[in-house]
């Protein structure tokens, strides 16, 4: 970390903008959970809508579907929980284990998953969801 206004932030932030994770929007309607910015957050991520929605579906354990820029799931869930799932899905699925940067994507060969990084060229295998 480093201070506000000191040298060294002022250069960084100039080479390149810092990676965030959209915050989720949801809302409850009875027993469905509505993510209101779930296509702004795969926007963001460069990730395939259906790719997410399986990651969440599955450590949610529940059903979900897509409408639109919204994903609804069944059940109610906290934001903060949705916020901490999606987190881990960009440690696991975006952010490169070499050099740390959000700018991979996904390839699949064979039947095995691969998270290439765009930045530093490295290669990492990943389980598929």
């Amino acid at each position: 970390a480093c201070l506000v206004g000191s040298e060294m932030c002022i250069r960084d932030s100039s080479k390149h903008e810092r990676f965030e994770i959209p915050k989720v929007r949801s809302s409850t309607i009875g027993m469905r959970t509505v993510i209101q910015n779930y296509g702004e957050i795969c926007n963001m991520l460069n990730r395939e809508q259906g790719h997410l929605l399986k990651f969440l579906t599955r450590e949610m354990a529940t059903k979900a579907g897509l409408e639109g820029g919204r994903a609804i799931f069944q059940g109610k869930f906290p934001s903060e929980t949705i916020d901490r799932l999606i987190e881990r899905y960009v440690n696991e699925f975006v952010v490169c284990s070499v050099c740390k940067r959000p700018d991979t994507k996904i390839i699949k060969e064979k039947r095995f998953m691969f998270l290439v990084c765009e930045a530093c060229g490295a290669r990492s295998s990943i389980r598929p969801v």
